[in-house]
C-alpha cells in the first residue's frame, strides 16, 4: 500500500491496521472518489484520559510528519507506506488531500494526542469510504511509546460509534493481516464479529496475506427495518 493509501490494521501493536497514518490519495478522473454519507463525523472527539481525536488539517502536517518518521521502524512491518520516510512536502500534500475527501464525503482523516502536549501527535485514525455504500473502514496506528494503553481500542470505538451515528452507513470494518495480533485484539474488544478470513497481496513485511476482516453493523432503531431489509 501506498504512502496514500494506507490500508486499515497497522500497528496497534507496531503501528496500525490497514491503516491511516497517511491520507487517502485525491481521486484520479479515471477513478472519481464517491460520497458516501451526506454527513460528517465530529471534527473533535474527547475521549477519557485527556485523549483526543481531531480532523486533520494542513496545519497539522509539520507534526504527522515528524511523528511518522520517528516511527517507522515500529510502522514498517505491517504498512507498506512506511517503508520510505515521507518528506514534509508529501505529508502536506496528502494532508491537503485528506481534506478534500472529507469535504468530498469519501474519506474522514483524524490524530490523536492528549491534552498533556497538545501541538504532539501520538498516532493517525481514518473512516474510509473504500467498501461501497453503506460501509466504512476503520484505520489506525499508535506511536510506540503508547502502545499498551488502550489507545487504539478507545479511538477505534469511538470512530465506531460516529462512522455507525453517519446517514446511510449501516456496517463498520476492521481490517488486519493475521499475524498482527495486537491490532486484531482491538476490534474484539470493541464487539465486532469476524467475518472472514480473505487472500491479500502482502505488501509490507510482516504481513502473511491472511487477513482478518472484522464487522460491526448497526442496530436498527425501533420501528425502522433491520439491515437487509427484515425486521427484528
Amino acid at each position: 500500500m501506498s504512502q496514500a493509501q494506507s490500508r486499515s490494521c497497522g500497528p496497534a501493536r507496531a503501528g496500525g491496521v490497514r491503516t491511516a497514518a497517511e491520507p487517502t490519495a485525491a481521486p484520479t478522473a479515471a477513478e472519481p472518489a464517491v460520497e458516501v454519507t451526506t454527513g460528517r463525523p465530529p471534527e473533535l472527539l474527547r475521549l477519557p484520559g485527556g485523549l483526543w481525536l481531531r480532523r486533520r488539517r494542513s496545519t497539522h502536517a509539520v507534526a504527522l510528519n515528524r511523528a511518522v518518521r520517528a516511527n517507522l521502524d515500529h510502522l514498517r512491518p505491517w504498512l507498506e507506506w512506511a517503508a520510505e520516510a515521507p518528506t514534509r512536502a508529501r505529508t502536506a500534500e496528502l494532508t491537503r488531500a485528506g481534506s478534500a475527501a472529507w469535504e468530498a464525503g469519501t474519506d474522514f482523516m483524524y490524530l490523536a494526542g492528549l491534552d498533556t502536549d497538545p501541538g504532539g501527535v501520538i498516532g493517525a485514525l481514518g473512516l474510509h469510504g473504500r467498501l461501497g455504500p453503506g460501509a466504512l473502514e476503520i484505520g489506525y496506528w499508535v506511536a510506540a511509546g503508547h502502545v499498551g494503553r488502550g489507545i487504539a481500542t478507545a479511538a477505534a470505538g469511538a470512530l465506531t460509534e460516529a462512522a455507525l451515528a453517519l446517514p446511510g452507513i449501516s456496517r463498520v470494518e476492521i481490517r488486519c493481516d493475521r499475524a498482527n495480533t495486537a491490532s486484531a485484539a482491538v476490534p474484539r474488544k470493541l464487539g465486532y464479529r469476524l467475518d472472514r478470513i480473505a487472500e491479500a497481496a502482502v505488501r509490507a513485511p510482516g504481513e502473511t496475506g491472511r487477513q482478518l476482516v472484522w464487522v460491526r453493523e448497526r442496530r436498527p432503531h425501533p420501528g425502522e427495518p433491520a439491515i437487509g431489509g427484515r425486521r427484528p
